[in-house]
């Protein structure tokens, strides 16, 4: 069991505020998948980047703007967003709270899949 009150977070290449919460890379998990929790605060939205892995969003608290591709789409508590490989995504938080989301990636997040624009 963990608790998100117990994982240090650190601020990420694309400017959210992140917890790792499951990587099959730092701990004994027979998982292909990473699981994270970021945050946008108010009025802030993340730079635009691409995985090479699938990225899901599954937004727990707050309101924003997401952008995949050409796309983009207002997002709240409780919409998820699946984000191919390779497409250009951010997003932005329109609330004045914090936007809190979920992040799946598969296969697990590594940083040489990430390209910051």
């Amino acid at each position: 069991v963990k608790s998100l009150g117990t994982i240090a977070g650190f601020r990420a290449g694309d400017a959210s505020w992140l917890q790792e919460i499951l990587h099959p890379a730092k701990e004994p998990l027979e998982i292909g998948y990473s699981l994270a929790r970021a945050s946008v605060g108010p009025g802030e939205r993340t730079l635009p980047h691409r995985l090479k892995s699938t990225e899901v969003y599954v937004i727990v608290e707050g309101r924003g703007r997401m952008r995949v591709g050409n796309e983009q789409a207002d997002v709240g508590t409780g919409d998820t967003i699946v984000i191919p490989p390779g497409e250009v995504q951010s997003i932005e938080n329109l609330g004045p709270d914090s936007l809190a989301f979920l992040c799946l990636v598969d296969p697990a997040w590594r940083a040489a899949d990430e390209e910051i624009l």
